[in-house]
């Protein structure tokens, strides 16, 4: 077991109401992009809401039409698989249909000590702290390969 994980949030805002036909599918596939999710490998936690498999009706400071995904991840690798190397690229290519393109960075990682779940609270922080600050060893995207504080550099 790795000493850090990776964390991360995206957030998206809805078109229309989840209840609209016209983000059918979107909420078809949850249960299964999260099954997907669940069984990959490097996979450790995601957001559940009190209502059953998703974190759908989970509402943060970022506003009413805002939904959320969380999770943690053993590497950078294992959550790049999911996202990229699975059914869940099939989504991401539609997500134009559900959700506004975004204005402002939708998604921030950072770095957890191994048995951390981090908070939603901990979490908006960290993408607040991204698109303001932009990007560092305490919240960054995709494109940068931050190491876990006091991890060895790569050779």
């Amino acid at each position: 077991m790795t000493e850090h994980h990776l964390a991360q949030l995206n957030v998206g805002i809805t078109r229309y109401p989840l209840d609209d036909p016209r983000m059918h599918g979107f909420t078809s596939m949850l249960d299964t992009l999260n099954e997907v999710a669940d069984n990959a490998p490097g996979f450790v936690w995601r957001l559940i809401g009190d209502g059953g498999n998703d974190a759908t009706e989970i509402r943060t400071p970022l506003g009413d039409d805002v939904i959320v995904n969380m999770s943690v991840w053993e590497s950078r690798d294992a959550l790049w698989d999911y996202v990229y190397r699975s059914g869940h690229l099939d989504m991401l290519r539609r997500r134009s249909d559900w959700f506004e393109l975004p204005k402002a960075t939708f998604q921030v990682l950072w770095w957890i000590p191994a048995g951390h779940i981090p908070t939603v609270e901990e979490a908006v922080e960290r993408l607040e702290l991204l698109r303001e600050k932009g990007s560092s060893p305490s919240a960054f995207g995709f494109r940068d390969s931050y190491l876990p504080e006091g991890a060895a550099s790569a050779p």
